[in-house]
């Protein structure tokens, strides 16, 4: 015998036989979780805007398009100033993002989007501003319930967004947007 299988022998004679994973069910202790996902937003940067839905979205789209804002809208009844492109690399230059998301975190303010609501998977992250719109019903009260409601199917990409991008690693001095999104606002349907 091989010193190499002499090795693999006494691995598989001291290997831990496979454990189930725990059973975690913790019941929630939020009463308020718009509240509390607002709260979670603002510690990471990010804005909740609770009045207005999409009627108050379309508004502010409509704002920054007058400015001359180059905006994409990846949610119904929003209407950017541009369209998905067959590339990625034509978004290079897009200041808002318009995207829904799946679900909100209220413990982290973290929101789920699903690469089928993305256009190509690179928006969320090349574009200046990120717009967000979740359903206010659709705020969970933590990552293990989040855990439960997701789902993917092969080949699928999805990610949870807390708030802009941020580094702290040079100087331990916070920099917000950095390598993505300098702001995040989600609106609430």
């Amino acid at each position: 015998m091989s010193s190499k299988q002499e090795i693999f022998n006494a691995l598989k004679s001291a290997a831990i036989a496979p454990q189930a994973m725990p059973c975690i069910d913790i019941a929630p202790r939020i009463d308020d979780l718009v509240g509390q996902f607002e709260t979670s937003l603002n510690t990471v940067a990010g804005t909740l805007h609770r009045d207005g839905g999409l009627a108050g979205l379309q508004a502010t789209v409509d704002e920054h398009i007058a400015k001359g804002m180059q905006i994409i809208s990846m949610v119904d009844g929003i209407n950017g100033n541009r369209t998905v492109s067959d590339t990625a690399h034509e978004l290079k230059d897009i200041d808002y993002a318009v995207i829904p998301g799946d679900l909100g975190v209220a413990e982290n303010g973290a929101i789920w989007v699903n690469n089928k609501s993305l256009g190509h998977r690179v928006t969320p992250f090349i574009c200046e501003n990120l717009l967000l719109v979740i359903e206010a019903n659709s705020i969970v009260a933590n990552m293990h319930q989040a855990a439960k409601l997701m789902t993917l199917a092969p080949g699928e990409f999805g990610t949870f967004i807390a708030g802009p991008s941020k580094t702290a690693d040079i100087e331990q001095a916070l920099v917000v947007g950095a390598h993505g999104a300098c702001s995040l606002n989600v609106y609430l349907t």
